[in-house]
């Protein structure tokens, strides 16, 4: 287990244990504690750093897969990356190897953005598993969802640069909801990670001409169908989408789903459900 791995699993491991501890101490004093105290779990529960590190580990295994599908024409537990976990565990499809023009930049590019999703889903499923909690196995996934993403190095970009602008604000939106110091720290490494990623499509979207499609109203498209090569506000400032927000682009847009498009059986985990609307500015 590495420096990161180590450090999530004892944030994870002491919320645990000091809740336990204080629960114990008060020795369930009364029926009334009691209740009080069913009442802050369950108002707790409804986002807690697990939630978010399961949410994050579905994210994680849908970029892994693309990546790894598209450069191998394997899929991630082919390459020796675990798979199982709590849920469901689900199938990839639709995605195939793309042919690249070998040692090109973009090429490259992809190689290493693979190796990084793949140790991103490592280290969320070694964290989980070392603080003692079952990680949510890689659901079915469905890389064909849109028709479009593995017939040449073009759709590959026009693809890839979706996934990671919508990755980038995900991580943006999770920060506020995380209460561990320790693993927002972490966190804000793999963001960190996940905006080199999207600033390197972004510019080769340009360089290769591919044109894009906002996914929702705060999308900024790189050119030539936008005019930022960064995906920047006007204050500096990247995206920022809630679990639900996320949900309602990669279940294809349906209002409240809980599965479709990229998640045919939905995500596994508690944060599950897309918003009604998308984002918005």
């Amino acid at each position: 287990m590495n420096t990161s791995q180590k450090v999530i699993v004892e944030s994870i491991r002491e919320k645990i244990s000091g809740r336990r501890s204080f629960v114990r101490q008060m020795g369930m004093a009364s029926a009334g504690l009691g209740a009080f105290l069913a009442t802050v779990e369950t108002a707790d529960a409804q986002v807690t750093d697990v939630d978010i590190l399961q949410f994050a580990l579905n994210l994680e295994y849908l970029e892994a897969e693309f990546y790894t599908v598209a450069r191998t024409g394997k899929t991630i537990d082919q390459m020796g990356v675990g798979i199982t976990g709590s849920g469901t565990t689900g199938a990839t499809t639709g995605g195939k190897q793309v042919t690249f023009i070998e040692g090109s930049t973009l090429a490259k590019s992809a190689d290493e953005i693979g190796a990084d999703e793949r140790a991103h889903v490592t280290l969320l499923r070694t964290a989980l598993s070392g603080a003692g909690v079952m990680p949510v196995a890689k659901p079915a996934i469905n890389l064909n969802a849109l028709g479009a993403g593995f017939g040449s190095q073009e759709e590959f970009i026009l693809l890839a640069r979706a996934f990671e602008d919508v990755g980038v604000s995900a991580y943006g939106a999770a920060a506020p909801l995380i209460s561990s110091k320790a693993y927002l720290g972490v966190a804000a490494r793999i963001l960190a990670a996940e905006a080199e990623h999207t600033g390197n499509l972004r510019l080769h979207a340009t360089l290769y001409n591919v044109k894009t499609t906002a996914l929702d109203p705060v999308d900024i498209l790189p050119p030539p169908s936008g005019t930022r090569f960064m995906s920047l506000d006007a204050q500096g400032l990247s995206a920022v989408r809630t679990p639900g927000q996320v949900l309602y682009i990669v279940y294809g847009g349906q209002p409240g789903a809980k599965t479709g498009a990229f998640f045919p059986g939905g995500m596994n985990g508690n944060l599950n459900t897309a918003d009604a609307t998308p984002a918005k500015p």
